[in-house]
């Protein structure tokens, strides 16, 4: 019968997703691998139930009739056991985002917080979990496509996410999109992190920069730091406050973020505008790139992403121009005041290894006065926040809570500083 022997390779494929989610496979199309790992991880209940229907259409066909058909049940529950795990994994990320909360800013940092900027409970909101590709939200508006530079260049545009109920003095989210500085979108990525800081107080600016290979390094970030100094000029007329700015991104937008947060106002990042300050109070890149050199060898010289910076990005060989792939590493600019980090990482990333978030991590704490919250996720790939999973789930709670504290702090600096001035005042008068 066709039947049992259609339900084994179904059950096989399906097992072999599993598979891949859990050790991804390498080599020529290691690009296909990823995507089936990082869907298969993020959507691992949704694995479960597409093979849970298929397993009781077979099994109504007649599929255990032979030992093929029970092969594959066999086969399925040994996929739903991966699963499974992977699902396990994603759940207890929670703790993991708690724990490194913990660790860097003590344990009582949520006596601080600000309630106006957090939520007063971290419950998952299964319906999203179970719609995960369901973004908006009623409570926030977005308007689109704002110029932020001078000239008429299409990727100069930013997209701003407020409450719909009229805000002031809010803090701000900066979120640079990822892409391998090549591709990608101001509405492709960080949409679920942008809705909820929105639904949270907060006004949420997602901007678009300059592409490879019409781009040239440092392009791409001279456009994050002009879109800075639209915030700082414009942001109050939609709510913003331009001194309340924390920076985010994911992957080649976690790398723009981090060098946000150690080039503040580098004039070689800000030609004509130099003495517009562009520092952020915080920076939190999601699987960032933090070395274009290689300083550990933790890629060599034949990774996909150092042909590309040489080909398309920087457009120079490192060996002919090494200046500039270390002055574009955010490892080589961790010196002096360095603001609040928190950077998050899958240890099953392939497209960038968590040993280099681990060793940037580490120059951060080793130099820096300010807290580095480290959040590492067993089992996570590339991209894993970037629609409403159970682990971006988490990972969005962590986020929330550590941007509410760094504005807590700042708001607090701020009365103490007034609190001073009146008694000073006092005393002179």
């Amino acid at each position: 019968m066709i039947i049992p022997w259609l339900f084994l390779v179904v059950a096989l494929i399906g097992a072999g997703f599993t598979a891949n989610a859990l050790r991804p496979l390498r080599g020529p199309l290691w690009w296909l691998a990823f995507f089936a790992a990082w869907l298969t991880t993020e959507l691992a209940l949704h694995h479960v139930l597409w093979q849970a229907v298929a397993v009781a259409l077979f099994v109504a066909a007649g599929a255990l009739e032979t030992w093929h058909g029970w092969a594959g049940l066999a086969v399925t529950f040994v996929s739903w056991l991966g699963l499974g795990w992977l699902f396990f994994n994603a759940h207890r990320d929670g703790r993991v985002v708690h724990d490194a909360l913990e660790q860097a800013l003590g344990p009582a940092f949520g006596e601080v917080l600000d309630e106006r900027f957090v939520a007063p409970h971290k419950r998952l909101d299964w319906g999203r979990v179970l719609m995960p590709f369901r973004m908006k939200h009623p409570d926030v508006e977005r308007i689109r496509d704002i110029p932020y530079a001078d000239d008429d260049h299409p990727r100069h545009r930013l997209d701003i996410y407020r409450p719909r109920s009229p805000v002031r003095g809010a803090p701000v989210l900066l979120q640079i999109h990822g892409g391998a500085w090549m591709i990608g979108r101001k509405d492709q990525q960080g949409l679920p992190l942008m809705y909820r800081m929105a639904t949270r107080g907060w006004v949420c600016v997602a901007i678009n920069y300059r592409l490879s290979p019409e781009a040239t390094w440092p392009d791409h970030l001279i456009d994050c730091k002009r879109a800075m100094r639209w915030v700082r000029e414009h942001i109050a007329a939609y709510g913003g406050d331009p001194d309340l700015v924390v920076v985010t991104g994911g992957s080649a937008g976690g790398h723009l973020a981090a060098m946000m947060g150690l080039t503040a106002n580098d004039p070689e990042y800000q030609p004509g505008f130099e003495q517009v300050d562009t520092s952020v109070l915080a920076f939190v890149p999601f699987y960032g790139v933090f070395d274009w050199t290689d300083r550990y060898g933790l890629r060599g010289e034949r990774h996909p992403m150092m042909r590309r910076l040489e080909r398309y990005i920087v457009k120079v060989a490192r060996h002919e121009a090494p200046h500039i792939y270390h002055r574009g590493s955010p490892m080589s600019h961790i010196e002096g005041d360095v603001p609040p980090a928190m950077v998050l990482h899958g240890t099953s990333d392939t497209l960038v290894p968590v040993a280099e978030a681990e060793r940037f991590v580490g120059l951060l704490r080793a130099t820096s006065c300010e807290p580095v919250v480290y959040a590492e996720f067993v089992g996570a790939h590339h991209a894993f926040e970037v629609f409403p999973s159970v682990r971006a789930l988490h990972a969005i709670n962590g986020v929330e809570a550590f941007a509410a504290w760094v504005v807590s702090r700042e708001l607090q600096r701020r009365a103490a500083d007034r609190e001073a001035e009146h008694g000073t005042g006092a005393l002179v008068g």
